[in-house]
């Protein structure tokens, strides 16, 4: 449990929530209902080992930042309890609720423990394969997809280490894996990453089940350099190699020539590699205990001062931009020139 201040609210409260949901209590020594709440959330908060943490507040001492949350969530009485996820304030409640509908209110927003024990695999699982361990990193991906099976993170990873195996066995296993994210890669609510992966593999397995030789695909297209069918399965072909980079290549050659052909098939696998390339946003560094800063701060930073010199609180977090990669970055450029 931790006490927040003007002074340690970006910190300890913003940027500490882009690692752990932190219940925010807003409570008054001479509340009655606030009395009987605390200990309520002391008890959750040691009951759920870590997936949460308890933050309070003072009302009467930090009248800015109660009062700024008050007339966000249009709550004029306490106790009033405020979720902070990822650097924002995203849910509340008011009053002293027992334990069990407290309960109901963090399920929203807490992740369960399978979920922790899955996301930790992961990073595990991420680690060993850089170092090549893949089989190591295999058997983690699975423990945390039974654990849960909500991970994309760990479908994703399976199904880039199964494509990098390119066996049989591992690519049937991989459309196993896939088969989640299918309804998510088509109708009118495409998400973006599970049909970058699902487009990927299916161009990998078509190529490995039907493709045609290297040297045949090379010498369709030098009789006809517009022979984009050939074109497309050599870079499926490439795909299956683990040659990434020579399949945009092939592809762009089509969409430089006939961006619409086939329905724009060159552009969608051309987007869903370097979908699948990209990796995800990572959470940033926790900052340390009582200490300000955190994303976009400077150690022993305050919140900026107004222009009439009182501090000016700013209730959603900074979000820290990941490194580019250069690699990705010259070939989306190279997919816009194409396009325009």
């Amino acid at each position: 449990m931790i006490d927040i201040t003007l002074e340690n609210f970006e910190s300890d409260l913003l940027a500490a929530s882009q690692q752990v949901p932190i219940l925010l209590d807003i409570w008054a020594p001479w509340c009655g209902p606030c009395k009987q709440l605390g200990p309520v959330l002391e008890g959750l908060e040691a009951e759920y080992q870590g997936r949460f943490t308890l933050a309070k507040l003072n009302a009467d001492e930090q009248q800015e930042i109660a009062g700024q949350l008050s007339e966000m969530f249009g709550v004029r009485s306490i106790p009033f309890c405020v979720m902070f996820v990822g650097g924002q304030p995203v849910d509340g409640f008011v009053g002293a609720l027992p334990a069990e509908q407290i309960r109901g209110f963090l399920a929203k927003h807490v992740p369960t423990e399978g979920e922790v024990a899955a996301e930790a695999e992961v990073a595990q699982a991420e680690a060993l394969a850089e170092e090549g361990q893949t089989g190591g990193a295999v058997d983690l991906l699975l423990d945390a997809l039974e654990k849960d099976p909500n991970n994309d993170e760990a479908r994703f990873d399976l199904i880039a280490l199964m494509l990098a195996e390119g066996s049989d066995n591992a690519l049937q296993h991989a459309q196993l894996v896939a088969e989640p994210l299918r309804p998510r890669a088509t109708g009118l609510l495409v998400e973006a990453r599970p049909a970058a992966f699902v487009r990927v593999l299916d161009a990998v397995v078509g190529v490995r089940a039907n493709g045609r030789p290297l040297s045949t695909l090379q010498e369709a297209i030098a009789a006809n350099k517009r022979d984009f069918a050939a074109r497309l399965e050599l870079a499926s072909l490439h795909l299956a190699l683990g040659r990434q980079t020579e399949a945009m290549d092939e592809l762009l050659e089509v969409i430089m020539r006939d961006k619409a052909w086939n329905d724009e098939a060159a552009r969608k696998l051309y987007v869903a590699i370097l979908e699948t390339m990209t990796q995800p946003q990572p959470k940033p560094a926790a900052p340390a205990p009582g200490k300000a800063g955190g994303p976009g701060a400077h150690p022993g930073a305050h919140p900026s001062a107004a222009p009439d010199g009182k501090p000016k609180l700013e209730i959603a977090g900074k979000v820290e931009v990941a490194g580019a990669d250069p690699v990705i970055d010259a070939y989306r450029r190279k997919l816009s020139m194409a396009l325009f």
